[in-house]
């Protein structure tokens, strides 16, 4: 669901070659930023982790790590050649393997396997301050107001799930994809152990966590699930894994690399294109269908005011599709919104709901469904867009209804993320830089610890929207006081509820309503 790391010391050598303290960058940064290299002559003081910034931009929805010490060493900069690809041979990696036990770990939001899961599941997700984001103030009661909502909404979420068999298949699908990308790495010669961790249930980002210790894994990579990423996703897994990381000795003394989005990966944008091409086929008039993009959505505050790159990165994503569609002379109408908002506040537009509407009143009669954000089938996908969303469309006057099935184990799909992980190994406990002008090379990689640094350097705290009023008071203020009292007034009456006392209870009022 939208539903962001201070610890491991990286395993730079002072001795290593300047190729491996320099970082792999995304083609949304490569179009704009140039990268050079000191001859060796310039070289005589080696560039130290510390000497590295971090940048991470909402704008260009990426990672930029720069040399502090640029300016000083500016009269002995050449070009810096690409040193990776997404077309890096697979067993150019046994080389860079020797003795190290190799791990990969996948992250997910993880979903509940039973209806009696799905409170529990609820509270986890909700006591997420990645999820649900309290003034300073106020963060003492996240537990309490997890418990208060997942409470509420367990009974219609259970509605959902018993619509859907009982519970999430995200499990099960998740240690399929698991399973294939182990085998597909041996098939590369990469002898590697796949594990997974769910962030909201079981298994555990701690669970997996667990097992690699067990396993004596001592190269990991760090391989979140989601295409693109966002401050609730990948950034809230990366987050936990800080934590446990940071409290673990085995884990500072592990190597490891994080990639935190592909949606750009030639492999992940073909397989998205193959699964659209062939469901276009089953309408009787492909041409005539539009192509409806919808992704998980977050709230705008996020993208806005805390720089999560989420949006432009769905954005690209979607262009670089389109893009593919294009060259296989599919040329659809096409639109991107966004599902699956909950609460009062303003989440990213347009809204999947109300595009749909729109749409029907303007005379669309087919409509192909992407569900763009999601490699497994879910909730989202199974009920909200299966059963809600088609609903809705044939209500408007929408005639011919059809989804793109999610990746999956799509062969192709489950290929391009072994490339992926092969193609980070090289970098592990370093850093290495990109073909500036390759497509093919965009594994943004980096430590746990860097990724979050560079995130946290231009996060700001959500400031509420201020207008003074004529004597001096302002709307912010007054929003927040009437939040906190109606918070308070929650907060008793669960109190008063589970204990069974307090002033209610003594007054006489409480009971009436049993």
């Amino acid at each position: 669901m939208a539903e962001s790391i201070a610890m491991l010391p990286s395993s730079i050598s002072s001795n290593a070659p300047l190729d491996h303290h320099l970082r792999l960058l995304p083609r949304s940064l490569c179009n704009t930023q140039k990268l050079y290299r000191c001859p060796e002559a310039c070289m005589s003081d080696s560039l130290s982790r510390n000497s590295l910034v971090a940048k991470y931009t909402s704008t260009q929805s990426s990672l930029l790590f720069a040399n502090k010490q640029s300016q000083s060493r500016q009269k002995c900069l050449t070009p810096l050649k690409a040193v990776a690809t997404s077309e890096t041979p697979a067993n150019s990696a046994s080389p860079l393997i020797g003795n190290d036990k190799i791990g990969v770990l996948l992250l997910n939001l993880g979903g509940p396997e039973t209806l009696d899961d799905v409170q529990p599941f609820l509270f986890n997700l909700f006591a997420d301050p990645d999820i649900i984001r309290l003034p300073r103030l106020f963060r003492f009661l996240q537990k309490p107001l997890a418990q208060f909502i997942s409470v509420f909404r367990a009974s219609k979420s259970k509605e959902g799930y018993a619509a859907i068999g009982g519970g999430s298949p995200l499990r099960k699908i998740t240690d399929a994809q698991a399973e294939e990308l182990r085998k597909s790495l041996w098939s590369k010669n990469v002898p590697a152990k796949v594990y997974v961790g769910m962030r909201y249930w079981h298994p555990f980002t701690e669970e997996a966590i667990q097992q690699i210790k067990r396993d004596g894994i001592t190269k990991l990579v760090v391989l979140p699930l989601y295409p693109q990423f966002s401050i609730s996703t990948s950034g809230s897994s990366l987050r936990l894994l800080e934590s446990i990381f940071r409290e673990d000795e085995y884990l500072v003394n592990m190597q490891h690399t994080v990639i935190p989005s592909w949606y750009q990966r030639e492999g992940y944008i073909k397989a998205m294109a193959n699964l659209i091409e062939m469901e276009l086929k089953i309408f009787d008039s492909p041409d005539k269908v539009v192509i409806f993009f919808s992704a998980h959505g977050v709230p705008l505050a996020y993208v806005e005011e805390a720089g999560d790159p989420y949006k432009a990165e769905m954005e690209e994503c979607v262009d670089l599709i389109i893009e593919e569609l294009e060259k296989r002379k599919i040329t659809n109408a096409y639109t991107l919104a966004y599902q699956s908002r909950v609460g009062p506040v303003e989440w990213l537009k347009p809204y999947t709901d109300e595009t749909i509407i729109d749409l029907g009143k303007k005379g669309v009669k087919s409509l192909l469904a992407v569900p763009i954000s999601f490699v497994s089938e879910h909730i989202e996908t199974l009920e909200e867009i299966d059963v809600e969303y088609k609903e809705l469309a044939l209500k408007c006057g929408i005639e011919n209804w059809g989804r793109v099935p999610a990746l999956g184990c799509e062969p192709a799909f489950i290929s391009d993320l072994a490339d992926a992980v092969i193609e980070s190994l090289p970098y592990v406990g370093a850093m290495a830089v990109s073909n500036i002008e390759a497509r093919q090379s965009l594994v943004p990689l980096g430590s746990v610890e860097e990724l979050l640094a560079a995130y946290d350097s231009q996060r700001r705290e959500l400031p509420p929207p201020v207008t003074v009023w004529e004597w001096g008071w302002t709307k912010s203020a007054e929003t927040w006081n009437g939040r906190a009292a109606m918070l308070a007034v929650l907060v008793l009456l669960v109190l008063e509820v589970t204990t069974g006392e307090g002033f209610l209870h003594q007054w006489g009022i409480l009971p009436l309503f049993r």
